[in-house]
C-alpha cells in the first residue's frame, strides 16, 4: 500500500492495493487513519463484484439501506446503483440525480454516516475529459475560517437537518423524475438535530457540521438570525480554497469521510453520456453507538 497525498491538501491516492482481497487489521488501521487525515481516498484500477465492494465497505461500519428503497443491487440491498442509463423498456436502472448539490449524507438521520464508498464502472468522457466529477469541501478548513466571535456565539448550539429539504429541492429541477416522498418515507426520516460543531472521531479536529442540502435551522436562534448565519456559513463553504474535485476514471473506488467533508456530484453530462457507479453508505456506529449523538465541542 502506497498512500500519496494530493497536492491541494485534500484527498490522497492509495496505490498498489487490491480491494478484492480481504482487508487485514493493520491495513484497516492504516486506511482509517488515512481517511481521518486526508478525508478522501481514491483506490484506482479496481475490479470488484458488488459482494467485494460490500465486504470492503462494511469493515468500517454498518451499511445503510437507503430510505428510498429503490435502485439496489439485486443481491445486496446495501449497494445502491447511481446511473443515468435505462433498460430496454426505457425505465431508469439507477438514481440519475443522486447528490447533485452540496450536502453531507445522513446528516438528516439521528445516527449519522461515517463514509461513502463508490465504485465507478462506467464514466462519461467528452473531448478526452471525464464528466460527472465529485467535488468536496473540507469541513475542518471551513470551521477554521469561521470568525472567532461567531465560533464563540455558536458554541454549544444545534442545527436541525431535514431529509425532505434536499429531496424536494431536487424535484423542483427541470426534468426531474423523482416522485414525491410518501408519508411513510417522510415518517421514516423526520427532522433531527445535531451539534453545529463536532469533534472528528479520528483526527480530533473540530468541524462544522451543517450543510446547505439538509440544514434548515439553528435551534437556539430566532428564524431570521438563524437564516442569516446559515447563509453566511453556506457561502463560506462554497469558497474554492476549501475544495477538491475528483476526476473519475473507470475502476476508481472513491471513499470519503462524511464528517470531514461536504460533497457535490457535478451534473455536467447528458443522458446519452452514460455513468454507472455502485455506492455503499457506511454509518458512524463504530464511533458513535446507535442512538447517541456525535461529540459536540
Amino acid at each position: 500500500m502506497n498512500i500519496l497525498a494530493n497536492s491541494g491538501g485534500i484527498g490522497a491516492q492509495v496505490l498498489n492495493f487490491d480491494l478484492s482481497k480481504p482487508l487485514g487489521d493493520e491495513e484497516f488501521c492504516n486506511l482509517e487513519l488515512a481517511l481521518g487525515t486526508h478525508s478522501v481516498l481514491c483506490f484506482p484500477s479496481q475490479q470488484l463484484s458488488s459482494t467485494q465492494l460490500k465486504e470492503f465497505a462494511e469493515r468500517f461500519g454498518t451499511l445503510e439501506i437507503n430510505v428510498a428503497n429503490t435502485f439496489q443491487d439485486p443481491v445486496h440491498p446495501e449497494v445502491m446503483i447511481l446511473s443515468n442509463k435505462v433498460d430496454a423498456t426505457g425505465q431508469p436502472i439507477g438514481f440519475k440525480d443522486a447528490g447533485q448539490d452540496w450536502h453531507t449524507d445522513m446528516s438528516y438521520s439521528k445516527d449519522i454516516a461515517f463514509a461513502n464508498v463508490l465504485y465507478g464502472t462506467e464514466i462519461p468522457y467528452r473531448d478526452g475529459q471525464p464528466l460527472g466529477n465529485t467535488a468536496f469541501c473540507s469541513t475542518r478548513r471551513v470551521y477554521e475560517a469561521v470568525p472567532e466571535d461567531l465560533k464563540e456565539q455558536l458554541k454549544g448550539m444545534t442545527v436541525t437537518h431535514d431529509f425532505a429539504k434536499f429531496w424536494d429541492n431536487m424535484r423542483k429541477r427541470p426534468g426531474s423524475a423523482r416522485p414525491p416522498l410518501t408519508p411513510a418515507q417522510r415518517a421514516a426520516k423526520p427532522p433531527v438535530s445535531h451539534p453545529i460543531f463536532i469533534k472528528h472521531p479520528i483526527s480530533g479536529d473540530t468541524v462544522l457540521y451543517a450543510n446547505p442540502g439538509y440544514a434548515i435551522r439553528i435551534n437556539e436562534l430566532g428564524e431570521a438570525e438563524s437564516d442569516r448565519i446559515l447563509n453566511m456559513l453556506f457561502e463560506l463553504q462554497l469558497k474554492p480554497e476549501f475544495h477538491y474535485e475528483h476526476r473519475w476514471r473507470v475502476g476508481d473506488v472513491l471513499m470519503w469521510d462524511n464528517i470531514g467533508t461536504l460533497h457535490n456530484a457535478v451534473a455536467d453530462y447528458n443522458s446519452d453520456e452514460h455513468r454507472y457507479i455502485l455506492r455503499c453508505q457506511v454509518m458512524a456506529d463504530r464511533y458513535f453507538p446507535r442512538g447517541t449523538q456525535a461529540m459536540a465541542i
